[in-house]
C-alpha cells in the first residue's frame, strides 16, 4: 500500500537523501532528522543520537542525528536545522551525502587529561580546531570544559588554549600604534558601559575598535544593546572604514568570527554553571588578542551573586589574566568594583540603552551608577594608553563626557556604522512591589537576570526589568521596587509565575 510519504527515492547514490529545510534553531549545534526506516539509516546502521557526516557540493558538517517514526519527513528526505543548513549552503531540492564521519582523534587528547595528562600546544590546537569545525557535539564539549575545570590548566596550558582559540578564527590588524579596550568578566546585569566608554577614549584620540558579544545566558549583550540603536552586524571592510572615520566602533564580533571557538565553549559552560579560571583567561584574551588590541582594561565584578564572588578568586584571575596578556605582548589592568548588585536601572536590550543615553546626553536623572563605572574604566584606559596620569585621568573622562564631546562622538559611530535609531518600547508593563516596608538588604544578580530573560530578553527587544531601588534604600509597604516589561501578555505572566516563587529577589529586610 503507497502513500504520499511511501513515494520510492530516484534513482541515486544510496547514501543521499533531498535536503529540507526545517526552520528549527538549535544555535550553534548541527541536527539532522531523518526516518528510521529510510534507505540511508537502515543501509548505514545509523541509529539516534549518531553523528553522522553531512556533504553538499565540497561543504562538510558532522551533525546529530534524530529518527522520526511515521509521516513528519518523508523516505527520501533528511531535515535540517537551520545551523546545519546555512553551514551547508543548501537551497531547497538540493541532494546532501549522508555518511559515517572519520574517527574524533582530538578526543583521545580530552580523555587523557581526565585520566591525569597535561594538554599539549598540538592537542589543545586539534581540539580547538575541531570544536570550531563542529565537529563536536554538546556531549563532547561537556567533557572538555569539565576536563579542564576539575583539575585547573597550567600557565602553559592556558597559553596554548588561548593561542588555539585566537589562531581558530579571523584576526584584525591595525596600522602600529596603541589601540584600546575593556572587557567586563560579567555576571552583573545592566552594566552596559561599553557604549559610553567608546566615545569618550575615542574623542580624546585613542582608537578603540570594540567588537562585542551578544547574550548567550545573559538579558542582554553588549552588541544587543548597541543594535537598538545602530547596526552592529559589519564586515572587517565595514569596521576599518567606521573606525578611520571615527576611532572606535561597537560591532557584534560574531560577524567576523573573532576567536569562534569561545562562544561555542561558553554556551556550555553556562549550561553546567562552569567558569574554570584557565579557560575565562583564555576566552577573553583570545577575542583581544584576536582583534588586534595592544592595551587592554579588565572590569571585574565581585559578588556573591556575580560571575567572580571572592576577592581570592578575582586576585588568582587578575594574575592569570597579566601573565598570559604579557606572553603575547599584551598590556593589561583589571579594574576590580562592587558586584553586588546590579548597575543602572535597566535589565533588557532597550532599557540598558535608555540608561546609556541618559548618561551620554547628562541628563539630571541618568544612573549615577552606570557613570561612574563608565568613567573609572574610561580613565583606566586613558591612564594605560599614556594619555593621562593616574591623578588626571579620571578628571578628563569626565570633562569628555560633560561637555558633550562623547556624545557628538557617539552619534557620529552611530552613524558611521548604518544610523542611529532610537530603542522600542515595550507593550507590557507590570511593577513587582514591596510586600512589606523596610530596608534592602540584597538583589540577587543572576535571579532578576532570570527574570528579565523571562519578560522575553534579549529576543524581544524592548522586554526586561526596570529597577526602581537600590540595596540601602528604605521602602514602604506596596510600593513598586521593580517594573518587568514584556512585549506580551504570556511572557509578563511567565516572569510573575517566577517572582512569585521567588520573593526575595528583591530582599527586604528590617530597617
Amino acid at each position: 500500500m503507497n502513500d504520499k510519504n511511501s513515494e520510492p527515492a530516484p534513482k541515486t547514490t544510496t547514501s543521499t537523501l533531498r535536503a529540507r529545510r526545517l526552520g528549527l534553531d538549535t544555535q550553534y549545534e548541527a541536527v539532522v532528522f531523518m526516518r528510521q526506516d529510510c534507505q540511508v539509516c537502515r543501509s548505514e546502521g545509523f541509529l539516534a543520537h549518531t553523528r553522522v557526516l553531512l556533504s553538499n557540493d565540497g561543504q562538510e558538517i558532522v551533525a546529530t542525528l534524530y529518527q522520526v517514526m511515521g509521516d513528519l519527513i518523508r523516505r527520501d528526505e533528511a531535515a535540517l536545522s537551520e545551523s546545519a543548513w546555512k553551514r551547508l549552503g543548501l537551497k531547497e531540492g538540493d541532494r546532501i551525502s549522508v555518511s559515517h564521519p572519520s574517527p574524533l582523534d582530538s578526543l583521545s587528547h580530552v580523555r587523557s587529561r581526565i585520566y591525569g595528562h597535561d594538554l599539549t600546544e598540538a592537542s589543545l590546537h586539534a581540539i580547538i580546531e575541531d570544536v570550531v569545525s563542529g565537529k563536536y557535539s554538546d556531549i563532547h564539549l561537556a567533557s572538555f570544559i569539565t576536563a579542564c575545570a576539575t583539575r585547573p590548566l597550567d600557565h602553559n596550558e592556558v597559553l596554548a588554549l588561548t593561542h588555539a582559540m585566537v589562531e581558530s578564527g579571523e584576526r584584525l590588524k591595525w596600522p602600529a600604534g596603541t589601540i584600546v579596550d575593556k572587557h567586563s568578566i560579567g555576571g552583573l546585569p545592566g552594566n552596559r558601559t561599553t557604549p559610553i566608554i567608546v566615545p569618550i577614549v575615542a574623542s580624546l584620540g585613542l582608537v578603540m575598535p570594540k567588537t562585542s558579544s551578544r547574550a548567550i545566558t545573559s538579558p542582554a549583550g553588549t552588541a544587543d544593546t548597541m543594535e537598538t540603536l545602530a547596526p552592529v552586524d559589519l564586515d572587517t571592510k565595514e569596521i576599518r572604514r567606521v573606525v578611520e572615520c571615527e576611532g572606535g566602533c561597537i560591532v557584534w564580533g560574531g560577524a567576523i568570527r573573532l576567536s569562534p571557538a569561545d562562544d561555542i565553549l561558553i554556551r556550555v559552560e553556562r549550561a553546567l554553571d562552569i567558569d574554570s579560571e584557565g579557560q575565562m583567561i583564555a576566552s577573553v584574551l583570545s577575542k583581544k588578542i584576536a582583534a588586534g588590541s595592544t592595551h587592554v582594561v579588565i572590569d571585574m565584578p565581585i559578588g556573591p551573586t556575580a560571575k567572580v564572588r571572592s576577592a581570592e578568586v578575582a586576585e588568582a584571575l587578575t594574575s592569570g589574566l597579566a601573565s598570559i596578556g604579557e606572553s603575547f605582548g599584551l598590556q593589561t589592568r583589571v579594574v576590580s568594583s562592587d558586584g553586588a548588585q546590579p548597575i543602572g536601572r535597566g535589565i533588557g536590550p532597550a532599557l540598558e540603552a535608555r540608561d546609556v543615553l541618559a548618561v551620554l546626553k547628562c541628563e539630571p536623572d541618568a544612573p549615577s551608577d552606570l557613570r561612574e563605572r563608565a568613567l573609572v574604566l574610561a580613565a583606566a584606559l586613558i591612564e594605560l594608553a599614556g594619555i593621562a596620569s593616574s591623578d588626571k585621568a579620571h578628571a578628563l573622562a569626565a570633562q569628555t563626557l560633560d561637555s558633550g564631546r562623547a556624545w557628538t562622538k557617539f552619534q557620529r559611530i552611530c552613524e558611521a556604522q548604518g544610523g542611529m535609531r532610537m530603542p522600542p518600547l515595550s507593550h507590557q508593563r507590570r511593577p513587582i512591589l514591596a510586600e512589606r516596608p523596610g530596608k534592602v538588604h540584597a538583589i540577587d544578580n543572576r535571579r532578576i537576570a532570570r527574570l528579565a530573560k523571562l519578560a522575553g530578553a534579549p529576543e524581544d527587544k524592548a522586554a526586561g526589568i526596570d529597577l526602581h531601588v537600590r540595596i540601602g534604600d528604605s521602602v514602604a509597604s506596596g510600593q513598586p521596587l521593580c517594573t518587568v516589561h514584556a512585549d506580551a501578555p504570556g511572557e509578563l505572566a511567565y516572569a510573575f509565575d517566577y517572582a512569585s516563587a521567588n520573593r526575595d529577589i528583591i530582599l527586604i529586610g528590617s530597617p
